[in-house]
């Protein structure tokens, strides 16, 4: 399924575009599902030419076909709308972003680092603080050692209703990764429920109606929200979890209770929703031009993956060598995977939203190895961001 148009309505294009490859986006989109994903859709822009095309199936019970415009949880994309709300109090003068955390919150256990540790040290994860999600898990503590953890806690927890101060607690009582500001960082969940609380204590609202009113809605995004339950509100696909094939076949978590990662990581949101984001981001008209400045600004941190990248203030680039920066966020859930990503000059974009995750083998030291998946991505990937 393709939806191929001239958008009169889009922002402003930049000076410079270049056009898309229609043909070579359907191929690529359909490759990455035949490769085994059940199910994928993306919106690629540039300038006013915007192609949205999806591949595969929603339900793998009922053959229910994905289609561009359905709802998805974003994962940690919902970070750079978290590290906007932050940017956007500082510009009012309501936070320094070098400050440090013990001016605005009251951590039990943090101790003496609650000096140490800036607003920035978090949005930026140089603040040494442990990720707290293997602690919340008991089948995955052993983590990031994979082989030797089991997807059990993922049943146990379908309904858990977690309690942000003891994940906060979980992190901040956890060997620590490093000191304030060393780096490498280290990407950490426990910062971004850290700022979640922040949100809340400057404003007096909670973080999702913070982020909500001061980003969301000034973006105008009209399917982008939090979810008040364990299911997404709208049409959306299933999610599918494998777990590096332990659970086999994959296991639908669609509905599950967020507050596992709360407004970390738990947005809802369309492909469309987020192209209109980064646009807007970084045309300097969500936050201004010096925050953006800011946020662009990047320190060494090692993500998930084990990989040491380039993350400023909520976004990280990407890019092939010797080719044009993007910047943006990916992100994960259970069963589901999105990466929204706009060229550094904003002339060109994309998003794309997959329902299977983690779908490599481990081999006997617990490394994920290749998968058909990987390179029909990343094929994906490159006719989307370069043509």
């Amino acid at each position: 399924m393709r939806n191929h148009s001239n958008d009169p309505g889009s922002l402003d294009p930049p000076d410079s575009v270049d056009s898309l490859d229609f043909a070579a986006l359907d191929a690529a989109i359909r490759n990455a599902h035949r490769a085994g994903i059940p199910g994928l859709f993306a919106e690629v822009r540039a300038g006013d030419q915007v192609w949205r095309g999806a591949a595969g199936v929603a339900d793998l019970d009922t053959r229910r076909p994905v289609t561009a415009d359905m709802r998805h949880r974003v994962g940690s994309v919902t970070k750079t709308f978290t590290a906007s709300a932050v940017l956007r109090l500082a510009e009012a003068g309501r936070l320094d972003l070098d400050a440090p955390v013990g001016r605005y919150l009251t951590v039990p256990h943090l101790g003496e680092r609650a000096e140490s540790i800036t607003v920035r040290m978090l949005v930026n994860h140089t603040s040494g603080l442990a990720e707290y999600f293997p602690y919340a898990y008991p089948s995955l503590r052993a983590y990031p050692a994979l082989q030797d953890t089991s997807p059990e806690s993922l049943d146990d927890n379908r309904f858990t209703r977690f309690d942000a101060d003891d994940l906060i607690e979980m992190g901040v009582t956890a060997p620590a990764a490093g000191a304030p500001g060393d780096t490498p960082g280290l990407y950490s969940n426990t910062n971004y429920l850290l700022l979640t609380r922040l949100l809340e204590q400057v404003t007096g609202m909670t973080a999702e109606q913070c982020i909500t009113r001061n980003v969301i809605e000034p973006a105008g995004l009209q399917d982008t929200g939090f979810p008040t339950g364990p299911a997404v509100e709208g049409p959306h696909s299933r999610l599918y979890e494998a777990w590096f094939t332990m659970i086999d076949p994959p296991r639908d978590y669609s509905v599950f209770d967020m507050s596992w990662v709360g407004p970390a990581a738990s947005l809802v949101s369309t492909v469309t929703d987020l192209n209109r984001f980064y646009a807007l981001l970084l045309a300097g008209r969500i936050v201004g031009p010096a925050s953006l400045e800011e946020m662009r600004r990047t320190v060494p941190v090692v993500l998930q993956d084990g990989r040491t990248g380039d993350y400023g203030l909520g976004l990280h680039t990407m890019g092939e060598p010797g080719r044009a920066t993007y910047w943006g966020h990916g992100g994960t859930v259970w069963g589901g995977g999105t990466l929204a990503l706009i060229r550094a000059d904003g002339g060109r974009q994309m998003a794309v939203a997959v329902n299977l995750q983690r779908w490599n083998e481990l081999d006997a030291s617990g490394r994920p190895q290749p998968h058909p998946i990987d390179d029909a991505l990343a094929a994906f990937h490159h006719a989307a961001m370069y043509g």
